[in-house]
C-alpha cells in the first residue's frame, strides 16, 4: 500500500499535512575554528540531512521545513524560511568573529509567526548548537523570541560543544533557553560525539515531534523530548579521550 493510500482520511478529502519547522542555530564564531569544530559541525548536520527526509517520508502528516541561522559577528539565514526539508542543501560555515546569538534569536521570533507559520502548525524545533557564551545580548534576544507564541512553544534543544561550554555561566544561559528541566544541555567533547548526537536529534527528536501519535499542537508541546536511551539510541560515545 502506498504512503499516498494509507494516510488518515476525512470527509471531503485527504487530510491535510501540518507544518513542523526545524532550525539550526549554529556558532559560526572564530573559536570554532579551534580543534576543527565548526568541520566536524558541517559535516555531522550534512550527513544528517538524509536521515532528516527519511523521517519527513515515514511521518507524511507533518510537512518538515529546514533551514539555519549562523550566528558570528551578525547572524544570516542560511536560506528561505520555508524550505522543505527535501530541498534545505547545507552551506559549510566558515568560522570568524564574535557570537551574537542574541541577534539570532530575535530573528528566529521575527519567523515564528504569520505568515510564515500558522496555527495548524506543530511546535517547531529549535537546535541550538554552540561552545560558549554570546557577545551580544542574548536575554534581549530571548524575550523577544519568548514574546512569540510559537517561540514559547517550541522544541528548544542546545548542543553544548567543548570544555568552555561547561561552566556555570554557559550552563545557565543554556537553561535559560530551553527551559525545560527534562532536557538537559547535550555535551560532547568529541567529532565522534557530535555526530552521533546530530543524528539523535534529526531522527530521534523530529520523529518524537513529527508523529502520528501527536494529534494537536497542544498535546505535542506538552509532551518533552525523550532521552536518547529512553528510545534505543546508543548515546555512549564512542571515543572516550576528549579532544575539545
Amino acid at each position: 500500500m502506498s504512503d499516498r493510500s494509507a494516510m488518515p482520511r476525512r470527509p471531503g478529502g485527504r487530510m491535510a499535512s501540518r507544518p513542523l519547522h526545524f532550525i539550526w542555530l549554529v556558532d559560526g564564531s572564530g573559536s570554532m575554528r579551534v580543534g576543527g569544530k565548526i568541520q566536524a559541525l558541517n559535516e555531522a548536520i550534512t550527513g544528517a540531512i538524509p536521515y532528516m527526509r527519511t523521517v519527513a517520508r515515514e511521518n507524511p502528516q507533518a510537512s518538515v521545513f529546514v533551514n539555519a541561522i549562523c550566528f558570528a559577528d551578525e547572524a544570516r539565514w542560511m536560506g528561505e524560511k520555508l524550505t522543505p526539508v527535501s530541498e534545505f542543501r547545507w552551506q559549510n560555515i566558515e568560522a570568524g568573529g564574535t557570537t551574537a546569538l542574541g541577534e539570532a534569536l530575535t530573528m528566529v521570533g521575527e519567523a515564528l509567526q504569520t505568515p510564515l507559520i500558522t496555527d495548524r502548525a506543530l511546535p517547531p524545533i529549535i537546535v541550538l548548537v554552540t561552545d560558549g557564551l554570546p557577545t551580544d545580548n542574548f536575554y534581549a534576544g530571548l524575550d523577544h523570541l519568548f514574546s512569540k507564541t510559537w517561540g514559547r512553544k517550541a522544541l528548544r534543544i542546545v548542543v553544548a560543544i567543548g570544555e568552555d561550554s561547561t561552566s556555570d555561566e554557559a550552563k545557565n544561559f543554556f537553561r535559560t533557553f530551553t527551559d525545560n528541566e527534562e532536557i538537559p544541555p547535550f555535551q560532547v567533547n568529541n567529532p565522534e560525539a557530535l555526530t552521533e548526537m546530530i543524528r539523535w536529534i534529526s531522527t530521534a527528536v523530529l520523529k518524537s515531534v513529527a508523529s502520528p501519535l501527536n494529534e494537536s499542537a497542544d498535546a505535542a508541546e506538552e509532551e518533552s523530548a525523550p532521552e536518547p536511551s529512553s528510545i534505543g539510541v546508543e548515546t555512549e560515545m564512542p571515543v572516550e579521550v576528549n579532544i575539545w
